[in-house]
């Protein structure tokens, strides 16, 4: 929680604090210009004694205005650095340290010591979860919403992708850094060579194996190009309960015999009556096609748009969490192939750091939304009215995903969850001599 101490005798101070919850409280500080350490002082007893409270102070009568204080508290942290990039050479951590994934397996089985075997539950057992299917359909249409509305705000909001390699910029220039490591980048020294962005470019588009049966014998190298690849979101709603013609997949209506760990045979479903008529699924929205793309014309539908695609930006993304924590997804930690099923396939084209010594062989492992979903950060660009960025002011600029950044710059509000990122409160310098006198 950061929170932010406002006084017209020692101005404004931020300190940040390790609780996360702390509700609201108002009380009273009496401040002595003349005590400097004892206002410090009794301002680390008060948050010290209120570990689980957040105190106000403000003007109250006995209390000169010259000499009130104001302490104003967030939730929220201040400002958070992103997430680690991890070079090629090195592997991605576990989502849970092996050492508490092996602790939590022995204490399993010492609970399950000694008691019956209790079947497995759906999706285990090759059975759907009923309660997924609405939302599996909810996600799936979500994407195609994001990825219309997307190309609706292309038309009005530009955004710039370099030539050679895969990084983005949100305004109608590209920004100055040379962070460039694509194709002769050494003869261009970093310099990125900006063209129009398409909605590939923001939306990263995953892809896995499709699988008929999920839990039926694993893809081999051999069978690597026979079997189809579409998008790993789009694997992940079809396991979940959608139906879609063009990919079928097994629905079991009994649950599987269990063989072995690795072992089973599906259950006798001819004596089965017929199924029963159900209630329709919900309506598969589809993707426009570019030419019938229509922009807004005026500044509100610009806002409305804009609110509406980061809305439906965090409800896939929320969606697609719940479902695989159901649904299990596997990444390889060396590269960023997307396994949608328990365990992964055995196609050995992996090429990532040292592959030789696994033979091409992926090294699996759960993956977390981010890999299913990559959010594609880009600048932040402060001031719409000066788009091009000084590089040399680069440590004072923020990040936030590419989809969140093109609807702020629509003029939609910024999210909570992203302002840490994106270092709203951080004061940029006017000029390069000004950044250098920062401490």
């Amino acid at each position: 929680m950061s929170c932010c101490l406002v006084s017209p005798e020692l101005g404004t101070t931020s300190f940040v604090s390790k609780q996360r919850y702390l509700p609201i409280k108002a009380g009273s500080l009496k401040y002595n210009s003349q005590q400097d350490l004892e206002f410090f002082d009794s301002v680390k007893i008060s948050v010290k004694k209120s570990r689980h409270q957040c105190v106000f102070l403000g003007p109250f009568p006995n209390i000169s205005r010259a000499q009130s204080l104001i302490i104003c508290c967030s939730n929220n942290p201040q400002n958070v650095d992103l997430p680690r990039y991890y070079s090629k050479k090195e592997k991605k951590p576990f989502p849970v340290p092996i050492l508490d994934l092996r602790r939590a397996a022995r204490e399993r089985m010492k609970s399950r010591k000694g008691q019956p075997k209790r079947p497995a539950p759906p999706p285990k057992n090759g059975l759907l979860v009923q309660r997924m299917i609405p939302l599996a359909y909810n996600v799936l249409n979500a994407r195609t919403i994001l990825i219309n509305n997307l190309k609706k705000l292309l038309k009005v909001v530009p955004v710039q992708a370099c030539k050679y390699c895969n990084e983005i910029n949100v305004g109608p220039v590209g920004h100055p850094f040379k962070s460039c490591q694509g194709q002769n980048s050494s003869i261009r020294k970093g310099k990125h060579e900006w063209v129009d962005a398409i909605v590939e470019d923001i939306i990263v588009q995953i892809e896995s194996f499709h699988l008929y049966d999920r839990l039926g014998k694993r893809i081999t190298h051999e069978e690597r190009f026979s079997v189809p690849r579409i998008p790993a979101l789009v694997e992940l709603c079809i396991q979940a309960g959608v139906d879609l013609p063009d990919f079928p997949t097994k629905r079991r209506r009994k649950p599987i015999i269990r063989i072995s760990k690795s072992e089973f045979i599906d259950a006798d479903e001819s004596e089965l009556p017929d199924l029963p008529s159900q209630d329709p699924k919900p309506m598969l929205l589809t993707e426009i096609p570019d030419w019938e793309i229509t922009p807004p014309s005026n500044k509100e539908e610009i806002v409305l748009l804009a609110e509406e695609t980061l809305k439906v930006w965090e409800k896939m993304r929320t969606g697609a969490n719940k479902l695989m924590k159901m649904y299990p997804v596997r990444v390889c930690g060396y590269c960023p192939e997307i396994h949608v099923g328990p365990t992964g396939h055995k196609a050995q084209n992996c090429g990532a750091f040292k592959h030789q010594q696994r033979n091409g062989q992926h090294g699996w492992q759960s993956a977390v939304l981010d890999d299913l979903i990559p959010p594609r950060y880009v600048w932040h660009v402060p001031n719409l009215d000066e788009p091009m960025l000084q590089k040399e002011l680069r440590n004072f600029y923020g990040q936030a995903p590419a989809v969140v950044e093109i609807c702020v710059q629509g003029g939609a509000v910024v999210p909570e969850q992203y302002k840490p990122t994106m270092r709203l409160d951080v004061g940029i310098p006017s000029s390069v001599r000004e950044a250098e006198m920062v401490v």
